[in-house]
């Protein structure tokens, strides 16, 4: 039995799922319509038979109230004929009793025992005639049985006719089910079929522009495999997302690091001709090398920054924005000590706690302080509030700078965009995108403004609920 399993299981593993869903199919409707048409037959077998049997005792009832208190003989005996009568004799329990003349129809030792009571009445088939007959015994008393007997040919043969009939009806249906089971795995699994087409096309082109079409209906009526494939486009528009992202990124980091590199390549070929330059030149020379590398440095470490979106989920831990905000506060004020930084916290904001990466919430702050400050005026200053409502927490900063005009405030937060305005001061334009991402990577919502009275306003908003909900790190 477990090489018939193994044989099994090969077979099911060497057949696409399309034939072996197909075959499961037609195996299943076929194995019910064999089973209704045996049981057809046996219903229609059992009908015919008890018939046959309910004639037999209607004779029976009429022989013995014909001839009661008759001793054995043959009553008739022209059962031989289909419209003839039923043959019956009468048999004594004794066989000294026989009458002298033999007995139309077999006489066996049950058919004496049923005389003598000491059986009950039965039916049985016999052959006399050279036809098969259908035989009744019964007791006809005083130590007598009565045997009755009819033709039991029609009724054989239209068993026959029955069983012929449905086997052919069978034969169509396992036929049919064999149709049906092709056709139901073929429309079943046709959008598994495109959802095969597209995973190899785009596995061959590389290419995740392509979609699966889906039938017209609304959403909630849609099968488990329509959905699947509605799952598997959804997928696919995110990769054609985070390709074209990706992509994004190289080119506009190439574009980029093209200046500051072609200014080292410069700087440095300078430099290899030192003896060519004075003093002061060569120190000019140095400073901007050194301005460079730093440049390209910190592109280099804001790059890594916003590679980490797909880093897993690091280890959380309880953290006080309060304490988040002081600290990142101080260090700014060491960095731009030209730009007085103000701090107030609300009330129940000071206690407020999230789940989240401390350090990865001190660098979104920090990205948002050094923005405020560097398009802050000398001493204007970059006011931090920390407020708590509905079981949120919401963190502002807002500067008096010239703010953000409103064209580019849809773009404030893409990667490497700087405002008109922001080309001429230092920067990679990686901040405030970077600051979004560990923002949306906590659970939270970055958004820009103009602030009234002129000035930008960024405002950084929890909900009640912490920690990130995706799966991109902090």
């Amino acid at each position: 039995m477990s090489g018939v399993r193994r044989l099994g299981a090969r077979w099911r593993r060497r057949r696409p799922l399309r034939t072996r869903l197909a075959v499961a199919a037609s195996a299943a409707v076929a194995l019910v319509a064999v089973g209704v048409c045996a049981a057809a037959f046996f219903v229609i077998r059992y009908e015919l038979l008890h018939q046959l049997d309910l004639s037999l005792t209607q004779s029976a009832t009429r022989v013995i109230q014909e001839n009661r208190g008759e001793g054995p003989q043959t009553v008739a005996g022209e059962c031989r004929y289909l419209s003839a009568p039923a043959c019956a004799q009468i048999v004594p329990a004794d066989p000294a009793a026989d009458p002298d003349a033999a007995y139309l129809l077999p006489v066996a030792t049950p058919v004496r025992e049923v005389a003598a009571g000491q059986r009950a009445p039965y039916y049985s088939n016999v052959s006399r005639f050279g036809q098969p007959l259908r035989m009744l015994t019964t007791p006809f008393g005083d130590g007598r049985a009565l045997q009755v007997a009819l033709r039991a040919d029609p009724v054989e043969k239209g068993v026959r006719q029955a069983a012929v009939l449905l086997a052919a009806v069978g034969g169509a249906g396992v036929l049919l089910a064999g149709l049906l089971g092709y056709a139901v795995s073929r429309t079943g699994l046709a959008p598994v079929a495109r959802l095969t087409s597209t995973a190899e096309r785009i596995a061959a082109t590389r290419d995740p522009r392509h979609r699966i079409e889906l039938p017209p209906g609304p959403p909630g009526r849609q099968d488990e495999v329509t959905r699947l494939a509605a799952s598997f486009n959804t997928m696919l528009g995110e990769l054609e997302q985070s390709v074209s992202s990706q992509r994004r990124l190289v080119a506009d980091a190439s574009h980029e690091l093209r200046t500051p590199l072609t200014a080292l390549r410069t700087n440095a070929e300078l430099l290899a001709r030192g003896d060519r330059l004075t003093p002061a030149q060569r120190e000019r020379a140095s400073g901007a090398l050194g301005r460079g590398i730093r440049e390209v440095t910190g592109l280099v470490n804001d790059l890594i920054e916003l590679a980490r979106d797909e880093e897993p989920l690091p280890l959380l831990e309880e953290v006080r924005i309060a304490e988040v905000a002081e600290h990142t506060v101080a260090v700014a004020r060491t960095h731009w000590p030209q730009t007085p930084f103000q701090l107030e916290a609300g009330t129940g904001a000071a206690e407020a706690v999230r789940p989240g990466v401390p350090a990865r919430l001190a660098r979104l702050l920090t990205n948002l302080l050094d923005n405020a400050a560097k398009f802050s005026p000398p001493g204007t200053p970059v006011e931090v509030r920390l407020t708590a409502h509905d079981g949120g927490l919401e963190l502002t900063v807002r500067d008096h700078g010239p703010g953000i005009p409103a064209e580019d405030v849809p773009y404030v937060f893409d990667r490497f965009y700087r405002a008109e305005a922001a080309r001429a001061l230092p920067g990679s334009g990686l901040g405030l995108a970077m600051a979004r991402q560990i923002a949306r990577a906590h659970g939270a919502e970055l958004t820009a403004g103009a602030a009234p009275g002129g000035g930008a306003l960024f405002t950084l908003t929890f909900g009640a609920q912490g920690p990130p909900g995706g799966s991109h790190a902090p």
